[in-house]
């Protein structure tokens, strides 16, 4: 049963500015030792033309009928995002921008979703995964007077 699961499951391509794709898939691989095995990746360096990236992104994911993909990028109007936007042509997938490490954890763990609805889960990581968080409340200093004291005088020896 777990052998079928993995074959229907939706193949995950992060494509992003480099070291970042990469960076991702080693985040993702430390949480999820076996489900990162999944992951597609594609750095693109700053002086990569759009029309080699194309190709490099095409060779990883292979043929259009090859299985559905969530495709995730870093920026949008960027160039791994407008290579993925080209790349979606005649394949069974959709294309999320703005990727982050909560977004990439909710795709990997439900990746065997249907592709849509993994979409749903993967943009609502991502936006559930930023928020402003309070400090942490810190333990009071050390007090002179010691709680076990009743009388509150010091006690030396």
């Amino acid at each position: 049963m777990q052998a079928m699961a993995a074959s229907t499951s939706t193949r995950i391509f992060l494509i992003a500015h480099a070291p970042l794709a990469s960076a991702l898939r080693a985040c993702a691989q430390h949480v999820f030792t076996d489900g990162a095995a999944h992951l597609l990746v594609l750095d693109v360096p700053a002086d990569a033309a759009p029309e080699d990236t194309l190709a490099q992104a095409e060779r990883l994911l292979g043929p259009p009928d090859a299985g559905p993909v969530l495709v995730l990028t870093d920026v949008f109007g960027a160039t791994p995002c407008n290579v993925a936007q080209r790349l979606l042509r005649g394949r069974e997938a959709r294309l999320l921008t703005g990727v982050n490490l909560p977004m990439l954890l909710r795709s990997v763990c439900y990746r065997s979703e249907p592709l849509d609805a993994l979409l749903q889960r993967a943009l609502v990581g991502g936006t559930q995964g930023v928020m402003q968080v309070a400090p942490a409340e810190l333990p009071a200093p050390h007090s002179k007077n010691k709680t076990h004291d009743q009388d509150g005088d010091d006690h030396h020896q």
